[in-house]
């Protein structure tokens, strides 16, 4: 395959995974405001948010120092002059796409050019409450209906391998990103009553997809060790960093090339310790800890993949 070709369907996936995470952020931290909270609690939960995913300094130079939860959604969701924005990935995506659109099956086309069509038709300065969430539940919806035309569309050729990296890739690291804030976050906020704990772990459960899965698997009240053992270690929960990694594996040894034997091997190890680890070592070193080194490696991964495959970057 032309790494052109491969370069436009790896980032059309991550464009679109990462549209969803951002769904998936907003969406939780709105769930999060509905607990009391100080003022100082809730700028802080939007401002770790921002660091979180690298745009705080963006944001800062647009709005000032002052975080403001209505400009920081509108900023991250629709706005236009931010590259990474919801609005802005889904654009990303639909550029993507049509650079290839003769490798594509014309039903994941469709779904895409039709999600940039639609998207179009939002404003977020004339949302309340309820049709925020409606928003959120129509991009993450839109992003299922990317992965399962795909899935269910595509040939298993390398084409298919390559949107399969883009989109493990991209949620392992978005799935880290969203854990590290929000575990630090709730562990560290004043505790007023345990409802209103209990209330921001299922809303972090919630923004994964992970709060019936969450019962299903442990039964009983939410623990922090097992909301991390869930999202970082069980290769059954689809999510967590476990599966995607060994997902990403997979697909990276499918494409192999005389160049990518280093790669192969730092993913190798990265997967091997995500799905034989132990939640209690992770806790005795401390999640913060472990999800910045998980950062660092992921997207070193990712940026030796496309050493190894796709287009180089230009300066």
């Amino acid at each position: 395959m032309l790494s052109r070709t491969a370069d436009h369907l790896y980032w059309m996936a991550r464009y679109i995974e990462r549209a969803e995470n951002l769904a998936r952020m907003l969406d939780v931290n709105n769930r999060m405001l509905l607990v009391p909270q100080s003022e100082l609690e809730i700028r802080r939960l939007w401002r770790e948010t921002l660091d979180s995913i690298g745009l705080l300094e963006t944001y800062v130079a647009c709005f000032g120092e002052d975080v403001e939860p209505s400009h920081v959604v509108h900023f991250m969701a629709l706005d236009r002059n931010n590259p990474g924005s919801i609005y802005s990935c889904l654009r990303a995506a639909r550029e993507n796409a049509h650079a290839v659109r003769g490798t594509l099956t014309s039903e994941l086309w469709e779904t895409i050019n039709a999600t940039w069509l639609d998207l179009r038709r939002f404003d977020i300065s004339k949302m309340g409450a309820d049709e925020l969430d409606n928003f959120f539940e129509w991009v993450k919806l839109r992003s299922h209906q990317f992965r399962g035309v795909s899935f269910a569309t595509m040939m298993r050729d390398e084409a298919n391998c390559f949107l399969r990296l883009g989109t493990f890739i991209e949620r392992a690291d978005n799935t880290a990103r969203i854990l590290d804030v929000k575990y630090n976050f709730i562990n560290e906020a004043p505790r007023r009553d345990e409802s209103g704990e209990y209330y921001q772990w299922s809303a972090l459960l919630h923004s994964v997809s992970a709060f019936e899965i969450y019962r299903r698997t442990y039964r009983d009240q939410i623990t922090p060790a097992r909301v991390a053992e869930l999202l970082l270690l069980r290769m059954d929960m689809p999510r967590s960093l476990a599966y995607c990694t060994d997902e990403m594996l997979g697909f990276l040894n499918q494409v192999s090339n005389g160049r990518s034997d280093e790669t192969q091997r730092r993913a190798g190890e990265l997967a091997s310790s995500l799905k034989y680890g132990r939640i209690e070592d992770i806790l005795e070193t401390g999640v913060h800890e472990y999800l910045t080194r998980f950062i660092i490696r992921i997207n070193d991964i990712g940026n030796r993949l496309a050493a190894d495959f796709l287009l180089p970057v230009t300066a």
